[in-house]
């Protein structure tokens, strides 16, 4: 590219943060077409740029300049298309399906994933939660907000699996979606790029698993295999999911066997923790991976002390600057664990009724530097809409409700899955 193109780039470049609220209005507005506008360059007159201005004007000439224009066809080519991921990168993800109906163009532009990567290099990568709550057929996603949303396709599976238990992760932009069909254990991969809903499978399929993201992979250990006999099994097998490849890699089995376990990334590290053993045995302990070495270290009595219930669901937890927190259902609860000590300290009650059903129907995220819990409130009783709350740990918990969140949306406060993509 010549200084001139590069010249135009950096000035269109700097256009691209006053074009993309423009365009993310209008996907909003669900508007089928967008007619883009070259900028206007007197709104970015300065007296004292003046001649770079003027040499600006002068490349733009040469490049229009009926003589230049095949040899800056390419150039200029590149230019808009690095412009339309600049200005795209700035975009909600919620709205991003709606490229693929604009023209073919932005459809492989969407798929190439480019975007995704822009936005990563920029700094720009934000939480979207999506949900599944009591009632509903579809998935909803939100953004970081909550005020944007949008409800996803159907997946199209069966009745068995719509309407029974079903586990989720989120790897990169891929939302990972396991659970029983009439015949079988299935797995159901939601792509963003695409905006539709793609069959998988796993190695050894399973559900009642611990389950972590990390960047664009997810881990998986543990849970109950079908056998082809039609027997359930607890197993101790271990895999992953990665979502650039879509392909799925072995790992070193764990020690324990455990379903109704939780996953998490602490510090660098997979860690499975909790659930019950092939004998139905609650496990206090955990299990920390290596992805160096493909190996599992034990960690004992890591839930020492906690109480257990047949019908209780999987340890609620979340990890926000490197730190652990469980959400403790008995009480409605948080602590934080100790990793020196092996031992959790109680930071105090959480908003929302998670004893109501044994921990079941309650999310609890991460989602930045905050908590984020969300079921019915424990301050309005009779209310069946699902409440969102979010919190900066500390040792003074603050909860902080959003209570302008989901306009347009009735929720049930059943959720039944939740998940977070950054992204």
């Amino acid at each position: 590219m010549s200084k001139e193109e590069a010249r135009i780039a950096r000035e269109m470049l700097m256009l691209s943060k006053y074009q993309a609220p423009r365009i993310e209005e209008s996907l909003s507005r669900s508007e089928s077409t967008i007619q883009p506008k070259l900028p206007d360059l007197n709104m970015m007159y300065d007296p004292e740029r003046e001649e770079e201005g003027r040499e600006l004007v002068k490349a733009l000439e040469n490049l229009t300049n009926p003589e230049s224009q095949d040899a800056a066809h390419y150039g200029i080519s590149k230019l808009y298309s690095e412009l339309e991921v600049e200005i795209f990168a700035r975009v909600s993800c919620t709205q991003y399906w709606k490229l693929n109906f604009l023209n073919k163009e932005f459809s492989q532009l969407l798929q190439s994933r480019e975007i995704f990567k822009v936005r990563r290099e920029l700094g720009l990568v934000q939480p979207y939660v999506f949900m599944f709550s009591g009632g509903d057929t579809c998935w909803t996603v939100f953004g970081q907000d909550f005020k944007n949303f949008r409800q996803l396709p159907e997946i199209p599976s069966d009745t068995c699996f719509l309407y029974g238990d079903k586990e989720t992760i989120c790897a990169g932009t891929h939302l990972i979606v396991i659970g029983k069909e009439e015949k079988s254990l299935v797995v159901w991969r939601y792509e963003m790029e695409m905006d539709k809903w793609i069959k998988d499978e796993m190695i050894t399929p399973r559900v009642m698993y611990a389950s972590a993201s990390h960047g664009t992979n997810a881990f998986f250990a543990g849970g109950i295999n079908i056998s082809e006999n039609g027997i359930p099994e607890v197993v101790n097998v271990a895999e992953r999911y990665d979502s650039e490849t879509k392909t799925w890699k072995a790992m070193k089995a764990m020690h324990k066997r455990r379903k109704s376990s939780s996953g998490f990334f602490l510090r660098g590290k997979f860690y499975a923790l909790g659930g019950r053993n092939e004998n139905e045995v609650y496990l206090t302990c955990g299990e920390r991976y290596d992805e160096m070495t493909d190996s599992w270290t034990l960690i004992p009595d890591m839930l020492k002390g906690m109480m257990f219930e047949a019908c209780q669901s999987p340890p609620l937890i979340a990890v926000v600057n490197d730190e652990l927190y469980l959400l403790e259902s008995w009480c409605n609860e948080v602590w934080v664990y100790d990793m020196n000590a092996n031992a959790w300290k109680n930071l105090g009650v959480v908003p929302v009724r998670a004893n109501a059903a044994y921990g079941w129907g309650v999310a609890f995220k991460s989602v930045g530097d905050r908590l984020l819990v969300i079921g019915a409130s424990s301050a309005q009783p009779s209310n069946k809409t699902m409440s969102v709350y979010t919190c900066r740990p500390s040792e003074q918990m603050v909860w902080e409700e959003n209570k302008h969140c989901c306009d347009g949306v009735q929720l049930d406060h059943f959720i039944r899955n939740c998940c977070v993509m950054f992204t």
